[in-house]
């Protein structure tokens, strides 16, 4: 048998289930490798490496005495991003500003992965509540991408993201409420798939009231991302259905983004090259892809800000306290506090409008693709002007403009977060690499976006792709 990292999530699942290796095997097979290469990659803020052996032990038990009743993800291991709740270990929220107590319970996903026999090995690097598009904040080393470690993993998911790409897990979750699962993905070569609104649990206590905030896989290979959807979704066949997509699909292309009115950007030309890969791929299994218009209403971008952030201002931070907020947190949670509640429900129903009007208009398509992110994976301490190169700085003496970072992320990212605000799932997809070959230079993804419900297709369409 190859060595267990480089075996697909669903290998290593028939592994397990058939006895060819122990729980306790492939728990000690990836704390180590994470002791190994966490030191380099920041991709963990937290390893539980004790509970995760007593809970090996205990899945190795169940085997033995009940080998034809194994719970679905049968002593996988994974880890949870640093914003969800898992009993018995400190929530940190990525912020200095907390005080980090050990959660009193299972947050939902974690529940639901634990339940179906997921094994946690600890807690991953995450931006201070979520709110960044790089994963790096003022308590721990910033998460590296481990195809370029001077690069950013992406965010929120970042230290899931780096986990996964290096090895460290087979899969992992993450949480996506302005492409936090996506935008990690498509920085670290992966399958990122954003289910849509209301189909798996959120996985965050933080408050969104836009319900922006959607959990779903970061994987290697569409099969590994479709076995975690069976286990987040109840009597789901997700990965039996993978080879199931028949007929000729109609997708719309477009660069469009509801950011440009505020922060006009211009694609880089890897971003462009990705998105002709996609193109092509597509093409030869037999779709047809044609450019597609698509308007926003020019309000969306203050709109989403607005709801993005409203959590954070109702986040218990002591006022001494707030000085170790980053620039950027320390800035949007002030705006939060000082907008008016009527000026809150104006930008959730210009939300719900926004929804309205963006469904209407895909629906000329059955798939609409888009470049995964407008500029190959950043430096890391680039968002933040950090230029030692982003390393852990004295809380009193972090730099950067929060208004600056803000710019920087929807230029990065600018067609991310107008899906969450549309409710609808997405999956991108990592098709093409800047030296020419998968695994060398940069990964490049596009993102596809389909109707509510199309889970299952997004799925079926990236393994049609060979991924």
């Amino acid at each position: 048998m190859a060595e267990l990292h480089d075996l697909s999530a669903v290998r290593l699942r028939d592994a397990l289930r058939h006895g060819e290796v122990s729980a306790v095997e492939a728990v000690g097979h990836f704390l180590a490798r994470a002791e190994q290469r966490n030191p380099l990659l920041g991709a963990f803020i937290t390893l539980t490496a004790e509970q995760a052996e007593r809970d090996a032990r205990a899945a190795d038990a169940l085997f033995s005495t009940a080998p034809d009743s194994l719970p679905p993800l049968h002593g996988m291991p994974l880890a949870f991003k640093d914003l969800t709740d898992v009993a018995g270990v400190v929530t940190t929220h990525g912020s200095a500003a907390l005080d980090h107590r050990p959660a009193p319970a299972d947050g939902p996903l974690v529940a639901v992965l634990r339940g179906a026999g997921a094994i946690s090995l600890g807690k991953t690097q995450v931006p201070e509540f979520g709110l960044t598009a790089y994963s790096e904040n003022r308590i721990v080393p910033p998460s590296r991408n481990p195809h370029a470690p001077s690069r950013s993993s992406g965010g929120s998911s970042g230290g899931s993201a780096a986990a996964v790409a290096a090895g460290l897990v087979p899969f992992a979750p993450g949480s996506d409420g302005g492409g936090s699962v996506r935008i990690p993905a498509a920085a670290c070569g992966l399958i990122g798939l954003k289910p849509g609104r209301g189909l798996v649990p959120a996985g965050e206590n933080q408050g969104d009231p836009a319900r922006l905030v959607v959990s779903g896989p970061l994987a290697r290979t569409a099969a590994d991302a479709a076995l975690m959807m069976d286990a987040l979704v109840p009597e789901a066949t997700y990965l039996g259905s993978l080879d199931r997509i028949s007929g000729q699909l109609r997708i719309g292309a477009t660069l469009d983004s509801p950011w440009a009115s505020s922060f006009p950007f211009a694609p880089d030309q890897e971003a462009l090259d990705a998105l002709e890969a996609g193109r092509k791929l597509l093409e030869h299994a037999g779709h047809v892809v044609d450019e597609a218009l698509v308007r926003y209403d020019n309000r969306y971008p203050d709109a989403f800000t607005n709801a993005w952030t409203a959590g954070v201002a109702s986040a218990r931070i002591s006022p001494h306290r707030e000085p170790l907020l980053a620039p950027l947190t320390r800035t949007f949670r002030r705006r939060a506090q000082q907008r008016s509640p009527a000026k809150l429900q104006e930008s959730l129903a210009l939300l719900r409008q926004f929804q309205h009007d963006t469904i209407a208009q895909y629906a000329q398509w059955d798939l609409m693709l888009t470049p995964a992110l407008a500029q190959t994976p950043r430096p890391v301490g680039w968002f933040t002007g950090t230029a030692h190169g982003g390393e852990r700085w004295p809380a009193a003496q972090w730099p950067g403009d929060a208004d600056e970072d803000y710019r920087k992320q929807c230029e990065y990212a600018p067609w991310s977060s107008m899906v969450n605000a549309a409710g609808l799932p997405a999956i991108t997809i990592p098709v093409y690499w800047t030296g020419g070959a998968a695994g060398q230079g940069l990964p490049m993804g596009i993102q596809l976006v389909g109707p509510m419900g199309s889970e299952a297709l997004l799925l079926q369409v990236a393994h049609q792709l060979g991924f």
